[in-house]
C-alpha cells in the first residue's frame, strides 16, 4: 500500500487592513500634535446614506476590546473589528480642493458610491 502526501500549500500574503497616504500620515500626525494629541482616530463603517454604507471617523481615548491598530508611515490609527471585511486593502488620503478638505478612502472593496458621494456598496 502506498500513500502520497502532498505538501500543505503556502499561504498568500493578506493585503494591509489599510494604508495611509503621505498627505494622511501628515495631517493625522498634525491632528494628534494638537488638541486630539491625547486621542487616537477610529475609523468605523456604518449602515447610513443611500447606498448603504458609510465611512465613520471618530476619536477615542484608547483601543477598545474591538479595535485592530493599524500603524502605517509612524501613525497610529484604529479600525473597528466590524469594518475590516469592508476596508482590507483600502487607502485613506486627505485631500485638499478648493472649497473642501477631507480625508477620503480609496477601498478596492466598493462595487459602487451614490450620487452624491457619501455613501458606498461593496
Amino acid at each position: 500500500m502506498s500513500t502520497t502526501t502532498t505538501a500543505p500549500r503556502p499561504k498568500r500574503a493578506l493585503p494591509p487592513l489599510m494604508n495611509l497616504s503621505d498627505a494622511a500620515a501628515d495631517r493625522l500626525r498634525a491632528m494628534y500634535e494638537r488638541a486630539e494629541g491625547s486621542k487616537l482616530l477610529r475609523v468605523a463603517v456604518r449602515a447610513k446614506g443611500c447606498s448603504g454604507l458609510s465611512y465613520d471617523l471618530s476619536w477615542v481615548d484608547a483601543a477598545g476590546p474591538n479595535d485592530e491598530v493599524v500603524t502605517d508611515k509612524g501613525v497610529t490609527l484604529l479600525v473597528d473589528r466590524k469594518a475590516t471585511l469592508y476596508l482590507i486593502g483600502t487607502t485613506m488620503d486627505y485631500e485638499v480642493k478648493a472649497m473642501s478638505a477631507g480625508f477620503v478612502f480609496t477601498n478596492p472593496n466598493e462595487k459602487g458610491r451614490c450620487g452624491c458621494g457619501e455613501s458606498f456598496h461593496v
